[in-house]
């Protein structure tokens, strides 16, 4: 008997839950449409797209040889290569900020030392054959005996915003330069 009566108030306690989860509250006026008075204001939260980094076979890789040894395997001092990358962007409404960040490794060569190197790191954005950004980063590094890895980050590059962010034909390209420096260009 007891069995029974726990079953049965069991259930009805259940019964009465549910029943109680489809009805509205007294103290809430469900049909009106306006904002309690203490809410807070909606903020839009921009969303634009981010372009991607892309490396190109041609500039992933660096060789450094020593001299007259340009494309001899037994003169190589170092070889670096970047092996991925992310980005993450902010923008207002003129600006996005593009914060790369890569990671790469170096390994020292036949004729290479340990010690302190230079790699000429080249960042661009373009957009279709539009170069919107162009900076080549002077970017120091210590090989130890061997080799190492390096993380490469650069957090300032700028290029216009336009209404929803850049284009999806927008890239973000990184890699090796051996040319002259260059000064950021924004157009």
């Amino acid at each position: 008997m007891v069995g029974k009566f726990s079953r049965g108030f069991l259930t009805l306690s259940l019964v009465a839950g549910l029943g109680g989860c489809n009805s509205a509250s007294q103290g809430l006026d469900l049909s009106s449409n306006a904002a309690p008075a203490n809410a807070q204001p909606v903020q839009a939260v921009v969303q634009a797209y981010c372009p991607q980094v892309v490396m190109r076979d041609q500039d992933a890789v660096y060789r450094s040889y020593a001299r007259g040894g340009q494309d001899n395997p037994d003169k190589l001092l170092y070889q670096a290569s970047f092996n991925d990358a992310t980005r993450q962007c902010t923008a207002n409404e003129t600006t996005m900020t593009i914060n790369l960040i890569a990671q790469g490794r170096v390994v020292q060569g036949p004729a290479g030392t340990p010690g302190s190197v230079t790699l000429p790191v080249l960042v661009e954005v373009v957009d279709g054959d539009n170069v919107l950004y162009s900076q080549k980063v002077a970017f120091p590094v210590k090989i130890p005996v061997g080799g190492t890895q390096f993380i490469f980050s650069k957090a300032d590059v700028q290029i216009p915003n336009n209404a929803g962010g850049a284009t999806r034909f927008t890239r973000v390209r990184l890699g090796f330069d051996t040319g002259p420096a260059k000064k950021p260009r924004r157009s």
